[in-house]
């Protein structure tokens, strides 16, 4: 089995963040630090060397295995911001439509600077997000 890298540590976030080389991504990642917090009421953490993740939850595999994660996130990539919501993006196709200019992957929203997004709609989708992960995990332990 597959260990996972991308683990929690102790690494400062705001030492992360300030060594950021773009200017743009460095503003719109301390402004996304001061929205996760926000909408979730978690502390930031640190997960692996580059996401930045705020609660935890227990990530079941079909195989059976589990693994602790986070529960959203994001990290300020160099070709864009990469935000980790942890649900359905099927789900999610309303607020996607209302969001702005992004992209999105299997796991995975981009989006190239916050100026493109409405932010509250990106607001709404990380509360959302964090509450029903939260309450799933509550109730399977």
């Amino acid at each position: 089995m597959t260990e996972l890298k991308t683990r929690p540590n102790k690494s400062s976030v705001p030492d992360f963040l300030n060594s950021v080389e773009n200017p743009t991504r460095k503003k719109d990642g301390f402004k996304l630090l001061e929205i996760f917090q926000e909408e979730t009421g978690e502390s930031p953490e640190m997960w692996g060397p580059s996401i930045i993740g705020f609660g935890r939850f227990t990530y079941s595999y079909k195989s059976g295995r589990e693994e602790e994660w986070f529960t959203v996130g994001f990290s300020p990539r160099k070709q864009s911001l990469s935000i980790y919501l942890m649900k359905s993006f099927s789900d999610l196709e309303e607020s996607f439509n209302q969001l702005g200019k992004h992209k999105i992957s299997k796991g995975c929203l981009y989006i190239n600077k916050l100026t493109d997004i409405n932010e509250p709609v990106l607001r709404t989708m990380i509360r959302e997000c964090y509450s029903q992960i939260i309450k799933k995990d509550q109730k399977s332990t």
